[in-house]
Formats: C-alpha cells, sequence, structure tokens
C-alpha cells in the first residue's frame, strides 16, 4: 500500500470499514471464509461476540452476533471516518439524518456511532485510535468501493457534501435514466451515490452498497449460490467494472466486482 493510498483512507468522509450483524455467527464466517478466503481474530465484545476478519494478515471486515432477541435485517454497514465522532454526529443531527447508537468508545479501538441519512440509509462512523480500518489494498476479498443506492441523488447528495465535505460530480454516461454521482475528497473518488428511482427495492429501502473485489465476478457469484446464497442480480458490466449483486444465506446483500485496471 501507498503512502497516498494509507492517506486516502484516513481522510474523514472516506469509507473505512464494513461490518455485518448477523444471527449465526458461526455459519456466516463459514460462508465468508469460503467465498473470500477470509480468517478471523477476535474483536471487541461489548455488543456481544464480533470477530475481526482478515486476509494475508490485513484486517478487511467486521461481523458481530446479535443478541436472540434482536430481530433486526442483516445488512452490511459502511463506516465513514471522522477525527471527532462527537462533532460530526452533531453535524449529521443537524443536516436531517438520526443518530441511533452512539457515539461510544469500542475499547481502545476508536469511537464509534451508527446513523442514517435523511432518506434512512445507515452508515457507521469511526474516529480512529489504534485501529484504522481497512487497508486498501484492493486484492481479491477486501472491500473496494462504498455506494449509497438511493432514490436520487440531488437531495441526499447535498447532505453528505454538508456533513462530510464531499464534493459530488456526475458521472459522464449519467442521464434521465442514469442517475450516478461520485463523491470526491481532496479531487479523489472515495464513494459514489446511485439514484434508482422507484427501482429502489421496497425491502430495502435506501442502502450502502459494499463492493468486494473477485477475481472472477461470474465464478464468485456462483460460488454464494453453492454456498446457500442468491444472486440478486446477475454479473453484467457496471461503472466499475463486471459485478454482480447478490446475498449470503442470512440474507446480506452485497456486491461482487471484477475492477477494471
Amino acid at each position: 500500500m501507498t503512502e497516498a493510498a494509507e492517506a486516502i483512507r484516513r481522510t474523514p468522509g472516506t469509507p473505512c470499514w464494513v461490518s455485518l450483524m448477523v444471527h449465526g455467527l458461526g455459519t456466516t464466517e463459514d460462508f465468508y471464509a469460503d467465498l473470500f478466503g477470509w480468517e478471523y481474530e477476535p474483536g471487541p465484545e461489548q455488543l456481544g461476540p464480533y470477530v475481526r476478519a482478515v486476509l494475508n494478515g490485513h484486517e478487511v471486515a467486521g461481523i458481530g452476533e446479535m443478541p436472540p432477541d434482536r430481530h433486526l435485517p442483516v445488512a452490511w454497514t459502511t463506516y465513514l471516518a471522522t477525527d471527532d465522532a462527537d462533532a460530526t454526529a452533531e453535524s449529521v443531527r443537524a443536516c436531517g439524518g438520526t443518530v441511533a447508537v452512539g457515539p461510544l468508545d469500542a475499547g481502545i479501538a476508536g469511537r464509534v456511532a451508527i446513523c442514517s441519512d435523511p432518506l434512512g440509509a445507515i452508515f457507521g462512523l469511526w474516529q480512529a485510535q489504534s485501529r484504522m480500518g481497512t487497508r486498501p489494498h484492493g486484492e481479491p476479498g477486501t472491500p473496494v468501493w462504498n455506494e449509497l443506492v438511493t432514490q436520487d441523488t440531488s437531495t441526499v447528495g447535498k447532505f453528505y457534501e454538508h456533513v462530510f465535505g464531499h464534493e459530488a460530480q456526475t458521472h459522464a454516461t449519467a442521464s434521465d435514466d442514469f442517475d450516478y454521482q461520485t463523491l470526491h475528497l481532496e479531487g479523489r473518488p472515495v464513494a459514489a451515490v446511485h439514484g434508482v428511482g422507484r427501482s429502489l427495492p421496497h425491502d430495502r429501502g435506501p442502502h450502502w452498497m459494499t463492493y468486494f473485489e473477485v477475481e472472477d465476478t461470474d465464478a464468485a457469484a456462483a460460488r454464494v449460490v453453492e454456498l446457500g446464497g442468491r444472486v440478486v442480480d446477475p454479473p453484467r458490466e457496471g461503472p466499475r467494472g463486471r459485478q454482480a449483486t447478490v446475498a449470503d444465506p442470512e440474507g446480506a446483500v452485497f456486491a461482487l466486482v471484477r475492477s477494471r485496471r
């Protein structure tokens, strides 16, 4: 990883971590270990059992287990870096968002909050201390892109601009049928907003989508099915490369992508 890549990852407003809360931790670990080659290390357990997924010595994601009496939807959560979780949480509220959890300390690793934007998309805040988050090395099995899927880019894009300082740039191929903006920080793309209008899934609503790099999108999508998951949108060419949308056995939706080189 270059020094420039590390600096981008720590810039406030940059996606820096992804995590998943599930009902069955062991079976979920097995699914992603088989799909991506992940191994696991114990993580902080303030909120229950939690592991950090590790690939080639680098932490890439977190997986936690919900209490048995919690019946919440299972979904990947994107965390955005901040230098001050408390101040950013206040900004979220002031700009029409909601802070559902925290900010609170995650041991010595950092300070965390769970928020939602004005249209309901959930995201996290991460103020790093001993844990900086995912290292952006782009290998297969690592998160390489995060995209907000929402009704339209015009309204919610302003929220992220005000809270995190993102500069939104309309995609070169955007049209009435393709509403897509890339969010930039310090001149570099860090995430995107995809407005899908009435095509937004009714069972999910606005949400952040995590893209995991794979060597072969078609083969990885087929493997998801073999492991008990399902294909939501089959492999196709997209803005980032050949991609597919899939769900794990508990229903957590994520994207597979073979990035363009």
